[in-house]
């Protein structure tokens, strides 16, 4: 019988909730880590943790955490260790389509041009969107050099890293941010074992694309971007984070795998 690719591994996965993150805790959970997940909302993060629970019999536990926050995300990596020793795998998940997202609830239209788009609202969309995932790398790969044999961080960017959506400049930029941050990270800390890779989906079947596939016109034009002719499935990004994740990918660090659905052929 294959051993499973994550049995006695750890993973902190922020973003657990709901979407991609949720949807990697599960698939860790399936391949036989000990799960940490953290997000807004306790009860949420209760309802996920069962949900894990129910699909894998795996060992879960959630920490409330807003990833804006350098000491609730130290709290978070602290609360990981604390119960189960070790961190070996993070998945930096958390993430807004616009300022005025709420996570686990549908997404904004494209409609905030940046012409108009209040200061306060940037700030916030980088600061969860990058800041966060910034906070959430560095203070995982504290643990992991202290503890000295390496481990894996996996990063959630999107194809809008490079690929333009008008009315989302500050979700594209704060995404090509993260997309960057993962190359560059990846060479820092390189010496110490730890391999930093990210993901960027396409348009996945999410609460965040929810009000876009609700809307006649938002619906069209995702799947007309998109070669394969069909959203993704969330459990399709947590396989490539699997990928990223465990031994199969040992020799790939700084890269950015872009799952979706043929976008960049166009």
């Amino acid at each position: 019988m294959a051993v499973a690719r994550l049995e006695g591994k750890v993973a902190v996965i922020t973003g657990g909730a709901s979407g991609i993150g949720l949807a990697c805790a599960k698939r860790f959970a399936e391949e036989g880590a000990e799960i940490v997940i953290s997000d807004i909302g306790a009860q949420r993060l209760q309802d996920a943790a069962e949900d894990i629970r129910s699909g894998t019999n795996g060992k879960v536990s959630y920490v409330e955490a807003n990833v804006c926050f350098e000491e609730e995300v130290a709290a978070l990596m602290q609360s990981a260790v604390d119960e189960f020793g070790r961190i070996d795998t993070v998945v930096a998940a958390a993430g807004v389509s616009s300022a005025n997202y709420v996570s686990g609830t549908t997404m904004q239209q494209l409609d905030h041009p940046l012409v108009d788009q209040p200061l306060e609202d940037w700030n916030r969309v980088l600061q969860i969107n990058l800041t966060g995932v910034m906070l959430t790398d560095r203070l995982a790969a504290r643990h992991m050099i202290a503890r000295g044999d390496g481990g894996t961080i996996v990063n959630i960017a999107s194809t809008a890293a490079r690929t333009a959506l008008p009315g989302a400049v500050d979700y594209c930029v704060s995404k090509a941010g993260v997309a960057m941050l993962t190359h560059a990270f990846a060479m820092e800390v390189a010496e110490h074992n730890i391999r930093v890779n990210a993901i960027g989906p396409g348009f996945i079947e999410t609460p965040m694309t929810q009000g876009l596939q609700n809307d006649e016109e938002g619906a069209r034009m995702m799947v007309d971007m998109t070669p394969m002719g069909r959203l993704g499935q969330p459990v399709e990004m947590a396989n490539t984070a699997l990928y990223l994740a465990c031994a199969e990918s040992s020799y790939t660090t700084g890269a950015t795998l872009y799952p979706n659905g043929g976008m960049y052929i166009n």
